[in-house]
């Protein structure tokens, strides 16, 4: 027969796989940082964001005010995720531990989070994150904005 769906198609099943291959990579990155979120300790000691912030660990930097820093994540979970985090910490190792007086830098986080929204033109939507505590996820204990966008998201997140 020569018609387009009675062909065999040889490459479906190297298609299947790849899929697989890829949920599963996908699934064993959100174990990894389930398990660096557990093990993390919260504290106001220097972490990697301070490093990061004092230029002593490269990143891709794509938005940076006197306030506020935005790079791109080394483990994207979409097209476009990038971190934004306050260039000093003052205490804010998480939103739970926000007090009156980190409010204009949680404005501002928020303001650069629709700043490099629009500069990576993801005028169609995107989603941002804020993990707090280990059951929350968060393995860095320096407020951090996850900014992610360039797919089409799901909900419930997970």
């Amino acid at each position: 027969m020569s018609g387009r769906g009675c062909r065999e198609d040889k490459t479906r099943p190297l298609i299947r796989l790849g899929i697989l291959g890829s949920h599963l990579s996908a699934l064993s990155s959100m174990a990894s940082e389930k398990e660096a979120a557990l093990a993390a300790v919260p504290s106001d000691s220097p972490t990697i964001f301070d490093k990061i912030i004092n230029k002593e660990i490269p990143s891709t930097v794509v938005y940076e005010d006197d306030k506020v820093l935005a790079f791109r994540d080394i483990s994207p979970q979409a097209p476009t995720h990038i971190l934004i985090i306050p260039k000093v910490k003052d205490g804010l190792t998480g939103l739970s531990t926000a007090e009156e007086r980190h409010c204009e830098i949680l404005g501002k986080l928020l303001y650069a989070a629709k700043l490099v929204a629009k500069q990576e033109g993801l005028e169609d939507g995107f989603r941002v994150v804020i993990n707090d505590g280990p059951k929350g996820c968060q393995s860095v204990y320096h407020l951090h904005i996850h900014l992610i966008g360039g797919r089409q998201m799901n909900w419930p997140p997970g």
